[in-house]
């Protein structure tokens, strides 16, 4: 029977070295609502990020939602958006009562173009949510331009980012805020979890987050905001630091990955690679193939490969403006590049465990298909 190969596997620390690190969480009974290992987590993810203010949640999803809940945007106002993204970063938008704006996305990158969203701005517009895609960066530059002279704040979907740097920049001292993600099945997790990384000088304005994680309260006996449950427990802080030990290592094992896929699928007819820019420090979080004219379509090659026990990913499928939650309102929205990419992408497995030899094995079964 031939070898199971995931999309992803999540990475894990030695059981003995987590255990060693939770022993204090154990003895303490302090399991939640910002201990001792949270507190310790966030200091060392200021420091790995080189950003000045980190907060961590319970999911990515939630650490999204209650940041742009944190800026209390009135009712109906317009966030500019891209469509080519997990639907989370739309629910976000649209359960804080937002209108979505859908603009399309670049070709190389699949991430938001920046002169679709200038020409979208409206008066009722207050912010852009951009998404790193596959952990390669949006136009930073060019966005903060248009959030300055727009006057709008400008907030990352940083999800596939975890120490994406940007000429040495790390990713999340971009825009007003970032959201990353630390699911289990991202290149750096906590289980489950989500970080929110922002500027000191933007404390104040940002002062309900660490209310509205914890059900708006503001001292034990006052509730100053409609808020919700959104904390990251002990036993996630504690993987998240131990993970952060290794997380150098996890990301020079998914390279060595990638390379090899470089080396045997580039330059190959129908088959389009998104590699990322000399001034980017990847992450290595997914790896991205556009089937544009080959031997099989995109549906055709994850058929292929799933019969040989390999699960590939159409990720991002459907565009979230094409979601039957959404399909009625924005379906019909013009962003014709963004739908292409959602019809002919397939991430092919990556994980730090992934060797050269699964990968060659991956790599034959794509180009076999050649042969017919």
């Amino acid at each position: 029977m031939e070898k199971r190969i995931n999309v992803t596997r999540s990475s894990m620390p030695e059981l003995e070295e987590y255990i060693e690190e939770l022993k204090p969480v154990w003895e303490s009974r302090w399991l939640s609502n910002r201990g001792a290992a949270s507190i310790k987590f966030e200091d060392m993810l200021r420091s790995y990020l080189g950003v000045e203010e980190v907060y961590c949640f319970a999911n990515g999803h939630v650490a999204l939602e209650v940041a742009i809940n944190s800026l209390f945007f009135p009712s109906g106002s317009e966030v500019i958006t891209t469509p080519y993204t997990h639907c989370s970063t739309t629910h976000a938008i649209v359960r804080n009562g937002l209108k979505p704006v859908f603009v399309d996305v670049e070709p190389n990158t699949l991430t938001i173009d920046p002169e679709l969203v200038e020409q979208a701005i409206t008066p009722k517009t207050v912010a852009i949510v951009a998404t790193h895609v596959y952990g390669f960066p949006c136009q930073v530059e060019r966005l903060q331009e248009i959030a300055n002279v727009h006057h709008l704040t400008l907030i990352y979907d940083a999800a596939h980012a975890f120490g994406v740097r940007v000429n040495g920049v790390g990713i999340g001292n971009y825009g007003d805020l970032s959201m990353f993600s630390t699911h289990a099945t991202k290149v750096f997790h906590t289980i489950e979890g989500g970080i929110v990384t922002y500027k000191s000088c933007d404390l104040k304005r940002f002062d309900p987050l660490d209310k509205l994680v914890n059900f708006g309260f503001s001292s034990p006996e006052d509730i100053d905001y409609v808020g919700t449950n959104a904390r990251m427990n002990e036993f996630e802080a504690v993987m998240g630091i131990v993970n952060l030990r290794h997380i150098d290592e996890e990301i020079a094992r998914r390279k060595i990955a990638a390379e090899r896929y470089w080396e045997r699928l580039e330059n190959i007819q129908g088959i389009v690679l998104p590699r990322p820019s000399v001034d980017i420090q990847w992450n290595y979080a997914y790896f991205p193939v556009l089937f544009d004219g080959y031997a099989l379509d995109r549906n055709g090659i994850q058929n292929l490969l799933a019969t040989h026990q390999i699960y590939a990913r159409k990720y991002f499928f459907p565009v979230t403006n094409e979601a039957k939650c959404y399909a009625d309102t924005y379906g019909d929205v013009d962003v014709p590049i963004a739908r292409s990419a959602a019809q002919k992408v397939l991430t092919l497995p990556m994980y730090a465990d992934l060797g050269v030899d699964d990968v060659d094995r991956i790599c034959d079964i794509i180009l076999s298909a050649e042969k017919g």
